[in-house]
């Protein structure tokens, strides 16, 4: 199967869910090589747009995402990885990365 990076300028979206729960933990995006690394290594690895580089989810705070399975859209161009999780997914410390309401203040 062929992934489509082109209409993501190299990036797919990422939907992360836990796999015993089905909470919708985070919404990230990979390149081809995070993509392999992830595949590889049984934990998620991200591309971090803001700092235009890979990212190994949970190397530093040790909340790593383990790969359960990978599944692909209908148009090839998005993923849903469904995970076993370490600890909280969001940097917040938050359990999941939607965590507020659109009418609640923003987060700072």
């Amino acid at each position: 199967m062929m992934l489509d990076f082109a209409k993501g300028d190299g990036l797919i979206p990422v939907v992360i869910q836990d796999d015993d729960t089905n909470e919708v933990l985070t919404l990230a995006y990979v390149s081809e090589e995070s993509l392999r690394r992830t595949r590889e290594s049984g934990q998620v690895w991200f591309y971090s747009r803001d700092r235009q580089e890979l990212w190994h989810k949970g190397a530093t705070s040790g909340n790593f995402l383990n790969v359960r399975s990978i599944l692909v859209d209908c148009d090839d161009d998005a993923l849903l990885i469904r995970v076993q999780p370490t600890g909280p997914a969001c940097h917040t410390g938050e359990r999941t990365c939607f965590h507020r309401s659109l009418d609640a203040p923003p987060h700072r």
